[in-house]
Formats: structure tokens, C-alpha cells, sequence
């Protein structure tokens, strides 16, 4: 099986996904950003590097779908291709900060690449307000992360939110990070177990 978690900046995806690793006993892959060559870049100057960066990603995640089919394991993703295009990427496009010309070949792409990849068995949403992630963003403490606006993290949660409400691949699971605290307190990533349980076995 592929499960994936998806979210906003900051709202825990790499947290949960290790959690759920260890508990299930899944493989667990995940967003390699620390070693991203175009971040530094992107984060200090956003309409040049954009496209660049949303190519990188889209060729990393496009990747790591491929290895996860041909290893026949059940595997938990950090992130998906999905949010590549559907929210980073239209966004850049929509904040005049991603040219059309980039835009559409970044689309025609990606309609390319997921037209040979199977859609998730399982995609976890994790939605959070602009203070927690802020807040998470901030705990981490990656430099590169220092100066995400608050408008772009805004826009983002938008746009998550507008692709979560049409998701219609497969099941989808939605957690409220606001009120999940599922890193410190037990019971509530036991709520999440019972959820995926749920909704992969049919076990209430």
C-alpha cells in the first residue's frame, strides 16, 4: 500500500509519518528538504527561483513514487506530487510569482508524470491554522524557513483546503493538528491509529 501524509508547512507531516512508521511497521519515505539545492535560493527570492524549485520537487516526488510501487512494501510518504502542483505551484503562479510561460509547462508536466502513477491508497490530511504552523515552523528552527510570510502560509491554507474538499483519488483521512497534539500526548495518535484503522481494514 502507499499512504501519504499532506499539510501546510509546519503542521507535523514528517512527525506523524515517523510515528506511523514505527507503529505499523511501515517504511516510512520522506521529503529530503535539508538537502534541496534551490531553497536557500527560493526563500530569498521567490519569483526567480520558483520554477526551478517546483521542478526539483515535482522530479524528487515523481521519483520516489516509482521506487515505492517497485518495492511491493506498504509505505508512508511525507508529502505528495499532488500538493506539488495543486497547491505550491499554483500558488507561486497565482502571487505573480511563477510566469505563465513557467506555469503551463510546469502543468502540461506534471499531467504527464501522474497520468503513469496509481493514486494513493490512503491520503492523511493534517490541517492547521496559521498560528500553529507558525509556531511549529518556528520550534524547528530551520533558517531557511525564517522568512515564509505569513500571506504565503495563508494563501497555502487556502489552497489546501480548496484541493482537500475536491479530493475524490481515494480515502482521505482529516486530522486537525489545532487540536491533535499526536507528538506529545499518546491518545491522541492513538485517535489517528483508530481513524486509519478504520478506514484501511474496516475496523471500528
Amino acid at each position: 500500500m502507499h499512504i501519504a501524509v499532506a499539510g501546510n508547512i509546519g503542521s507535523g507531516k514528517t512527525t506523524l509519518t515517523g510515528l506511523l512508521a514505527k507503529h505499523y511497521g511501515w517504511e516510512a519515505h520522506y521529503e529530503n528538504a535539508d538537502n534541496n539545492p534551490y531553497l536557500d535560493d527560493f526563500y530569498s527570492d521567490m519569483q526567480h527561483w520558483s520554477f526551478n524549485l517546483q521542478i526539483y520537487f515535482l522530479n524528487e516526488r515523481f521519483g520516489q513514487i516509482q521506487e515505492i510501487r517497485n518495492s511491493g512494501l506498504t509505505v508512508i510518504q511525507d508529502r505528495t506530487i499532488y500538493e506539488d502542483a495543486n497547491i505550491f505551484a499554483a500558488n507561486l503562479h497565482s502571487m505573480g510569482l511563477m510566469s505563465m510561460r513557467d506555469y503551463s509547462t510546469y502543468r502540461s508536466l506534471f499531467d504527464k508524470m501522474t497520468s503513469f502513477i496509481q493514486p494513493l491508497d490512503l491520503l492523511i490530511y493534517l490541517r492547521a491554522s496559521v498560528p500553529t504552523l507558525v509556531r511549529q515552523i518556528q520550534k524547528r528552527g530551520r533558517a531557511y524557513e525564517s522568512g515564509i510570510r505569513l500571506d504565503y502560509l495563508s494563501k497555502l491554507n487556502e489552497r489546501y483546503e480548496n484541493w482537500i474538499n475536491r479530493y475524490a483519488l481515494g480515502k482521505l483521512l482529516v486530522a486537525d493538528v489545532d487540536t491533535l497534539h499526536f507528538d506529545e500526548a499518546p491518545e491522541d495518535l492513538r485517535t489517528v491509529i483508530n481513524r486509519i484503522d478504520a478506514l484501511l481494514h474496516g475496523l471500528f
